[in-house]
């Protein structure tokens, strides 16, 4: 970003700061708004422009093209419909935030549409998967440990940073909640089931750990790292006899899931899940139909196929 003129550094500087200060995103979604806004910004100046405002619609729909046809000689694959999607949203709110309070703002991304991406069902692991991966000895070295960090990523859908970040005073052992700190510094308050809970005491009993001392630590006493626990839960689930890639955001499905599938009830998992947009959340009724599916083909006497046997 350094080797870009002043009139494109400077916005794209501000912009970044207002996003980290103000809207207070995480630094794995700042790092996508500077990267997709600093390769834009890279562009225009090989192009020969030095101004934000000069970029029209022709030609960000001609820069997107390029994104999506790659360059096979280079050997540079070209961007799915999801990042440009994401790209077109980065631009829209750089060019919001650029001319708020403008009667007439200028919006190059306004009526782009990016090619449409597939819709991709979010793997899950169904309840007796779940419980065999929930329940790791606890007598083996960090057992205890692991064995609450499993049963809250289950009982509560919390994202992986979320449970990374986890204090011993955001948990009410008593009432069965927990307070966390989602997307956009947003907080919200979600029940934690009663084998959690026993999980918890267990390891709250074991470390001794202070109200502002980290839930889940790592080797140092710190909170644990997000890495740490995406590489302990691959290790927990094949020593568990589970063959599937087992990661954090697979329990945060299963979670949704499972409860959807129970209680029917999509606003409530929105609510359980943090979820901004219910569109989000609505992934999960295409997965409950899936199951649906599957129980009538079955069980359905008009639903069955025939079977052909070798004499027909």
């Amino acid at each position: 970003m350094d080797a870009l003129p002043p009139s494109l550094r400077e916005p794209l500087e501000a912009f970044l700061a207002h996003l980290r200060v103000e809207r207070r995103l995480s630094p794995h979604t700042l790092a996508a708004y500077g990267r997709d806004l600093g390769e834009l910004a890279a562009w225009l100046q090989a192009e020969g422009i030095a101004d934000w405002r000069r970029l029209d619609q022709e030609r960000l729909r001609t820069h997107v093209a390029g994104l999506h046809r790659g360059d096979p000689r280079g050997g540079r694959a070209g961007l799915s419909g999801k990042s440009l999607q994401r790209r077109l949203s980065a631009v829209r709110s750089f060019y919001r935030w650029c001319e708020r309070g403008e009667a007439q703002p200028h919006d190059p991304a306004a009526g782009l549409r990016a090619p449409k991406a597939p819709r991709r069902l979010p793997q899950v692991l169904d309840v007796d998967e779940m419980k065999v991966l929930v329940e790791v000895p606890t007598d083996a070295p960090l057992g205890v440990r692991d064995r609450a960090m499993l049963e809250l990523f289950y009982s509560s859908g919390l994202r992986l940073s979320e449970l990374c970040a986890l204090r011993w005073n955001a948990l009410d052992l008593e009432g069965g909640l927990v307070t966390v700190t989602g997307k956009g510094g947003k907080s919200r308050l979600v029940p934690v089931g009663r084998h959690a809970l026993a999980a918890l005491r267990e390891l709250r009993a074991e470390t001794g750990a202070g109200n502002e001392a980290p839930v889940f630590t790592g080797r140092r006493g710190a909170a644990i790292a997000p890495r740490t626990v995406q590489q302990r839960l691959r290790v927990l689930a094949q020593r568990q006899g589970l063959f599937k890639r087992v990661h954090p955001h697979l329990l945060r499905h299963s979670f949704a899931s499972h409860v959807l599938e129970s209680s029917g009830d999509l606003r409530g998992v929105q609510e359980l899940l943090g979820h901004a947009d219910i569109a989000t959340t609505q992934i999960y009724t295409h997965l409950d139909f899936q199951h649906l599916a599957k129980v009538y083909d079955a069980a359905h006497p008009r639903a069955k196929r025939k079977r052909v046997t070798s004499g027909e």
